[in-house]
């Protein structure tokens, strides 16, 4: 039975021509993808808690999203499987079931996981698609720190340089000035929560997401039965939210109240946003991705501006997200690997000076 292979070719011969040019394609279609995604779930979710009408439960909504992804791991299983029904039951028992302490290691960064989307649908209530798109790249401090202490890693100089820049980049993002600040001063209560939901979004998202490498790292199981474990219990987790908040709405208006085109965009595009990502990593490289990012932003503060009408971007907003830009690609940037005949070179340039 044919499997999907998920590696990259064999050995160290030069790929063919046909492998090449499919392999530049498909990098930059998962770019032109990512952007579309990244863009798209922001404003479609921003436009989808604005709108006129019955709004939907972001609590049923998060828990959709869920489900969908345990669905895409499945289908992605079954694939691999050659379609083969038995073999992912058969993985599902053996990795899933009888591994009960490795499947319970995912149980801290599903609830982390569930409270970040429905953060996030709490963010994008109050404030505008710019400023959250712009303040939510304080994930990338909040990845860094929770990196070097958890996994013991090593942030290279112009790392920390890109993370002092991004944390004033967003700080000046958040002062609003002239007719904007006049604006918001009838609702600062509103931003306000706005802001800490984000913020909050973004220590989970370091947290977890550090979590989750750490936890890929320490053994050697299958990637999709991580995510299906990590899955298993956002489902759970994020029903358990449904019914704490939202039971008697539920019970009055049924679970899918409020539903329409907009809130299963959100839902798709929320999904299938994990696989996006990877296929990028996968085919194009993390200066590519960081890119993806910053034309993402741009694109958020341009369609807010001329299409949603909820922001007015001030001369502090342009510098702050310029800055956070630049962050972004300075963070991003990997140097050079020096090559062995290189290093050596140089090595006996010194020893004979």
């Amino acid at each position: 039975m044919s499997r999907i292979n998920m590696d990259g070719p064999e050995g160290n011969a030069p790929p063919r021509p046909a492998a090449a040019t499919t392999s530049k394609a498909m990098k930059y279609t998962s770019l032109i993808t990512l952007v579309l995604q990244t863009t798209s779930i922001i404003l479609f979710l921003r436009v989808s808690r604005t709108s006129v009408g019955m709004k939907y439960l972001s609590s049923t909504a998060v828990t959709m999203t869920e489900v969908l992804k345990v669905v895409i791991c499945l289908a992605v299983m079954l694939a691999q499987n050659g379609g083969s029904v038995r073999a992912v039951t058969h993985t599902i028992d053996t990795e899933i079931l009888q591994k009960r302490g490795e499947t319970l290691k995912l149980l801290i960064p599903a609830v982390l996981y569930t409270i970040q989307n429905n953060l996030l649908f709490l963010a994008l209530s109050h404030l505008d698609a710019a400023t959250y798109q712009v303040t939510y790249q304080l994930k990338i401090l909040t990845t860094a720190v929770f990196s070097v202490t958890m996994l013991s890693k090593r942030i290279a100089a112009h790392q920390w340089i890109a993370l002092v820049i991004l944390t004033v980049g967003v700080a000046l993002v958040q002062m609003p000035t002239g007719i904007e600040a006049t604006t918001k001063k009838n609702s600062e209560g509103s931003t306000l929560i706005g802001l800490t939901a984000v913020i909050l979004a973004c220590f989970s998202s370091g947290f977890s997401g550090v979590y989750f490498e750490k936890i890929l790292k320490s053994s050697k199981t299958s990637l999709w039965v991580r995510n299906l474990q990590l899955g298993f219990f956002s489902v759970l987790i994020a029903l358990g939210g449904v019914v704490v908040t939202d039971l008697n709405a539920v019970l009055e208006n049924g679970f899918f109240q409020g539903y329409n085109w907009l809130t299963v965009t959100v839902i798709f595009f929320h999904g299938f946003g994990g696989i996006i990502v990877a296929l990028t990593i996968r085919y194009a490289d993390n200066i590519l991705k960081c890119f993806a990012g910053a034309v993402s932003i741009i694109l958020s503060c341009v369609i807010s501006y001329l299409f949603l009408g909820d922001f007015v971007p001030s001369l502090i907003f342009v510098l702050g997200t310029t800055m956070v830009i630049i962050a972004t690609f300075l963070y991003g940037y990997e140097k050079p690997a020096v090559s062995p005949l290189l290093a050596k070179s140089r090595s006996d340039n010194v020893l004979t000076s």
